[in-house]
């Protein structure tokens, strides 16, 4: 296998990641903190690295190969991680080396778990830069559903592939534009969650980096109340819009800059996504009725909040849903798997893949009852291949087959049962909060052993890389030549 090309990609992204470091370097050194030196050393050490092995490995140019996308993908996530861990490791917060990586891994793969504690009284250079490493995060998932996936066929990606490239009504010529048209989307939205959050009452250092987490649904907050901490309810309404907003897919902005504005609701999975949204929120409003948890508009809201903040994988918090009861805290546990739809930042199995199971079963059903009749799987007008529905029944096997697999590894490594299923489906679904009082959206990982931590973060990483991205590289026959 010939190296150079995944060298390369990754010594490019680790410079970049390290020129990335200056901004929270500057933004300690505005207050005076001396953090700023920090910052600006694992910035020179990083970019030595990145640009060293990118001068090592550049002017030699070959398409990329299966082995070598996998390889590279995953590679990408891990040597970004370590780097972006080096600032949290070597700043005043004291972090050993197992919670630095555990942060990082939280913010680049946007879950929203932490061990800071101390968020309130934290400088604004690791508050900053937390916000940064989901958002570099969120914009990798965007541009790898699009331009990884798909290539690779995981978990029936291969569909989405053919609606962007195949198809006459193709939105963009080629994969390299569209995904600079999604990162233009990207900035957008981010530069007006911002804005909006500013405007709803929030501090601008504040709105800033809440943006960066919110468009990522990734969950990283200034405060250790997250948005709990900010009293005005329309801080909170702000957040529901742009969690939706991240959790739907990218391209279809896209399609919408190119003219096609009916195209976003036309999408079945958009539809599905927002109908879920409205009856897990009736649901988790009655619950706090009935228990007089809360009232009114308060219910509503926190309703609201918690089930979009869960549902995308934010994982941010204006209430503890753990303490709503058992009903509540188990369709918390459900819609923790559903997450967002495909091409988004947001987390879980994603809507599509539960829209392609739904027809499988369908079609099986009606085979059974019909045996002569002939009938034609479709996913929003065109035909759904029996390659796909094998690749997604394949991905979901092994998807709650990991999450078992993680929450034995937990309960042995200390957790509490229970505890450890909450804790696997908040890893490997990278949501953020677990569902217990210790680890749920008013508590942290801070308290749990550093085998557990290490069991966690290689969760995170396998839910983001979509599962079958990471296994396959422990297959003996990915490494013959």
């Amino acid at each position: 296998m010939d190296f150079r090309t995944i060298f390369s990609a990754i010594g490019a992204l680790t410079a970049a990641l390290g020129l990335a470091m200056l901004l929270p370097a500057f933004a300690d050194l505005v207050v005076g903190n001396e953090d700023w030196l920090v910052f600006l050393t694992a910035s020179l050490i990083t970019m030595i690295f990145g640009a060293g092995l990118w001068a090592s490995s550049t002017g030699h140019k070959s398409d990329l190969n299966l082995r070598q996308a996998f390889l590279m993908t995953v590679s990408i996530w891990v040597v970004l991680t370590i780097f972006g861990a080096l600032p949290l490791y070597m700043s005043n917060l004291d972090l050993s080396f197992t919670d630095a990586m555990f942060e990082a891994m939280s913010g680049i793969t946007t879950t929203g778990s932490t061990v800071i504690t101390t968020l309130d009284t934290t400088a604004p250079g690791i508050l900053l830069w937390r916000g940064l490493l989901q958002w570099f995060g969120g914009l990798g998932v965007v541009v790898m559903a699009i331009a990884v996936l798909p290539m690779l066929r995981v978990g029936g990606m291969q569909m989405f592939r053919a609606e962007a490239f195949e198809t006459p009504d193709k939105i963009l010529p080629a994969a390299a534009q569209i995904a600079t048209a999604m990162v233009i989307v990207y900035c957008i939205l981010t530069f007006a969650c911002a804005v909006a959050y500013w405007l709803a009452g929030m501090g601008a250092f504040d709105a800033v980096v809440h943006s960066l987490s919110t468009v990522a649904t990734g969950g990283f907050s200034t405060r250790d109340a997250s948005l709990g901490a900010f009293d005005q309810p329309a801080i909170h309404y702000v957040s529901v819009v742009f969690m939706i907003l991240g959790a739907l897919p990218f391209v279809l902005y896209v399609g919408m800059l190119q003219g096609s504005f009916g195209q976003l609701f036309r999408d079945s999975q958009v539809r599905l996504f927002l109908y879920l949204i409205g009856l897990a929120t009736v649901i988790v409003v009655f619950v706090q009725l009935t228990g007089d948890i809360a009232r009114g508009e308060e219910a509503f809201r926190h309703g609201l909040f918690s089930v979009v903040s869960i549902m995308t994988g934010s994982g941010f918090g204006v209430a503890d849903f753990s303490a709503w009861g058992p009903l509540a805290v188990s369709l918390f546990f459900v819609v923790m798997f559903i997450g967002g739809c495909t091409g988004s930042t947001s987390c879980g199995i994603k809507i599509f893949r539960f829209q392609v199971l739904a027809r499988d079963l369908y079609q099986h059903i009606r085979e059974i009852v019909f045996p002569s009749l002939v009938y034609v799987k479709r996913y929003n007008g065109r035909p759904l291949p029996d390659t796909v529905s094998t690749s997604v029944q394949s991905f979901v096997f092994i998807y709650f087959s990991s999450f078992l697999l993680l929450a034995v590894l937990l309960s042995l490594s200390g957790l509490e049962p229970l505890d450890s299923l909450g804790a696997a489906a908040t890893a490997i679904s990278n949501v953020g909060p677990a569902l217990s009082p210790e680890l749920g959206p008013a508590g942290s990982f801070a308290g749990v052993s550093d085998v557990t931590k290490w069991l966690l973060t290689l969760g995170m990483l396998v839910g983001r890389l979509e599962v079958l991205m990471v296994l396959v590289l422990f297959t003996p026959r990915f490494w013959r030549a």
